[in-house]
C-alpha cells in the first residue's frame, strides 16, 4: 500500500495530465460534430483493419480443417459419380434389350465403407521404394491393407501400422501393384511405378484389342478387394507396346501430386479382413492339390 502511495505521490501530476487529456478528448469528439465524425471514421477504419486481420489469422489455422472437409467431398463426389456412370451403363443396357428389364443398378460398391481422414507427416518421392507415414494408427481402426486416397485420386495401401501410426506403400513404390481400368472402357491391367519421375506411372498388360486413346482417364477397376471402383488414378499420356509384344503399356500422368500430398483419408471397408481370409483359404486349397 505504501509503494502504491508513494507511486501516485511521485507521478501525480502526470495521472492529472491523462485525466485531464482523456476528459479534453471526451468532450471534444463528443459537443463538436466535425471532430466527432472525424473520430468516428477514423475508429472504425481502426476496427476494421483489425477484424480483418482477425479474420485472416482464423483463416489461416482453420485451413487444415477446410483442406480435410475438401479432400472428404471430391472422394465422395467422385464415389457418386461412379454410380451413375453403373445407373447409366445399366439403363444403356435395358435399352438395348428390353426384355432384360429387370437390371438394376448397383451402387452399394460406394455405401458399405467409411473414410477416415488422416495427416501425411512423412513422405518420400525420390526412392525407388517410397514410403509414407500417416498420423492415423490402430487405435483410430487402420489396420494393414486398408486402401488411401486424396482429394486427387488414388495414393496407396497401407503397409504396416503402430498404435497411433501407419506406413503407407504409395503408388510410387515399385512394389506396388494396383488393378486399374481404362474409364468408361472395362479394359483393366495393373499400375506399376518404375521409379524416376513422381508424376507418372505405367499401366501394364491392358489388352491388344482394346480401344481407347490418349487423354482417357485411368481409374481403380474395383477388381482389388481393397479399392472400389472409380477412384481416379490419371490420364493416359503416352501408349506403347509391352516386352513381349503382347499387350500394350500405357503411361498414365498421376493425378495426385504426391510432392505436396498433406491430407489424405484411408478407407475403412468392413468387408476387407473377410474377402482377404476367403482367397487366402482359395489359394491354400489351390497349392495343396
Amino acid at each position: 500500500m505504501q509503494a502504491l502511495l508513494a507511486f501516485f505521490t511521485r507521478y501525480f501530476h502526470w495521472v492529472v495530465f491523462l485525466v485531464l487529456e482523456a476528459a479534453s478528448g471526451v468532450m471534444l469528439f463528443r459537443y463538436n460534430s466535425y471532430q466527432g465524425s472525424v473520430w468516428l471514421t477514423s475508429a472504425n477504419a481502426v476496427a476494421g483493419r483489425v477484424y480483418e486481420w482477425s479474420a485472416q489469422v482464423s483463416q489461416f489455422f482453420s485451413l487444415t480443417r477446410v483442406n480435410e472437409e475438401l479432400t472428404e467431398r471430391n472422394i465422395f463426389l467422385e464415389q457418386k459419380v461412379q454410380a451413375l456412370r453403373e445407373e447409366l451403363k445399366v439403363k444403356n443396357e435395358e435399352s438395348a434389350n428390353p426384355s432384360d428389364g429387370q437390371l438394376v443398378a448397383d451402387s452399394s460398391h460406394i455405401s458399405h465403407f467409411s473414410l477416415l481422414p488422416a495427416k501425411v507427416v512423412a513422405n518420400t518421392i525420390d526412392r525407388t521404394d517410397n514410403l509414407m507415414t500417416i498420423n492415423r494408427g490402430e487405435a483410430d481402426g487402420v489396420e494393414p491393407n486398408m486402401g488411401v486416397v486424396c482429394g486427387g485420386g488414388l495414393v496407396g495401401v497401407v503397409y504396416m501400422t503402430s498404435r497411433h501410426y501407419a506406413i503407407v506403400m504409395p503408388v510410387l513404390n515399385r512394389q506396388s501393384r494396383i488393378s486399374c481400368s481404362i474409364r468408361g472402357r472395362d479394359y483393366f491391367g495393373y499400375l506399376r511405378w518404375d521409379g524416376g519421375d513422381p508424376l507418372y506411372a505405367y499401366v501394364e498388360d491392358i489388352p491388344r484389342h482394346a480401344k481407347f486413346r490418349k487423354g482417357e482417364w485411368i481409374e481403380t477397376s474395383g477388381f482389388s478387394y481393397i479399392f472400389p471402383a472409380g477412384i481416379s488414378v490419371g490420364r493416359i499420356v503416352g501408349i506403347y507396346n509391352s516386352a513381349d509384344g503382347l499387350s500394350y503399356r500405357l503411361k498414365v500422368h498421376l493425378s495426385t501430386d504426391f510432392a505436396c500430398l498433406r491430407d489424405v483419408s484411408v478407407i475403412n471397408d468392413p468387408g476387407v479382413a473377410e474377402r482377404m481370409l476367403l482367397n487366402q483359404a482359395a489359394a491354400d486349397s489351390l497349392s495343396e492339390r
